[in-house]
């Protein structure tokens, strides 16, 4: 049986800045009911339920308005419960789905009209990628208007990155190309991640901090030059993400209003910081202005 991890801690306070209108949290999961969507038998984990109901009361302590459901890892290529959500959220909701290479552009476009805006791939544990089918399944999400969203460490494919940069869609990077903070930023992968977000070819996600982080607890300092980094690149193709509910991490529980907070210290001024919650936002998954 896969591991039960923590729920999200239920105590919530916002952070000491107001956001702006229309404030978008770019990276959320829906978990359950498991017994109207099964998991997958093999995942790494088992969530405890996590609905968009309970989402939306953390969305309006904190000041957000908009949201993008991303697919987790439990539920494979069933999408039901990530649509759902968004049917229910309305539109200022969005997807991100889980799909498999050999789709039919047809099914693409199906979610598409459900408010998918982008197909993840984990490569995050595979030595081996098919460049073939990946090419292919780019070529699928351009038909339909969808960017490719990678959960990958960067600073172990360098030679992927090129590939990638390639393709024929917009690349969104989760988690700010998840590269552990011991690792230094003149890594060869990370700085090919900068190059392709400094053409206006990639995002990066300011989400899931604790997943690469060396620290237990918030802020997490050792991210902030990452963050910082990124933005620098070019404030302009990053987003921020929440990672609510925090699913399977390796530290203790955070509190969804100190992640927020940490973006005020990576992007001190309010422009950049609008443009990271607001504008980017609305860019890169079709928002209205």
């Amino acid at each position: 049986m896969p591991p039960y991890c923590s729920a999200a801690d239920p105590n919530i306070a916002p952070a000491s800045f107001v956001l702006p209108d229309n404030a978008c949290d770019c990276h959320l999961h829906v978990f359950g009911p498991e017994n109207k969507y099964p998991y997958t038998e093999n995942r790494t984990y088992t969530p405890p339920d996590a609905s968009l109901g309970q989402y939306k009361e953390l969305q309006s302590i904190l000041g957000l308005k908009r949201a993008v459901i991303v697919q987790p890892s439990v539920y494979g290529v069933d999408n039901r419960a990530t649509l759902e959500a968004v049917k229910q959220g309305g539109e200022n909701f969005k997807a991100v789905v889980v799909v498999n290479d050999d789709i039919a552009t047809s099914q693409l476009e199906s979610m598409a009209e459900m408010g998918a805006k982008g197909a993840r791939l984990n490569l995050l544990f595979q030595s081996n990628v098919n460049i073939k089918s990946l090419e292919s399944l780019a070529h699928k999400l351009a038909e339909t208007d969808m960017h490719l969203q990678l959960l990958i460490d960067v600073s172990k494919s360098a030679d992927l990155m090129t590939q990638l940069g390639k393709l024929p869609v917009q690349l969104v990077f989760d988690h700010m190309g998840h590269m552990p903070t011991t690792v230094p930023q003149n890594n060869v992968g990370f700085q090919a991640m900068l190059k392709l977000m400094d053409k206006g070819k990639a995002w990066a996600k300011l989400s899931g901090s604790y997943r690469f982080t060396s620290e237990k607890t918030t802020p997490y300092h050792d991210v902030t030059k990452v963050a910082q980094q990124l933005i620098s690149t070019n404030s302009e193709r990053v987003v921020w993400g929440s990672d609510w509910p925090h699913p399977h991490i390796p530290v203790d529980m955070p509190r969804d209003g100190d992640l927020l907070e940490m973006l005020k210290r990576w992007a001190p001024d309010e422009n950049t910081r609008n443009n990271i919650l607001v504008n980017n936002p609305a860019h890169l998954y079709g928002f209205k202005r």
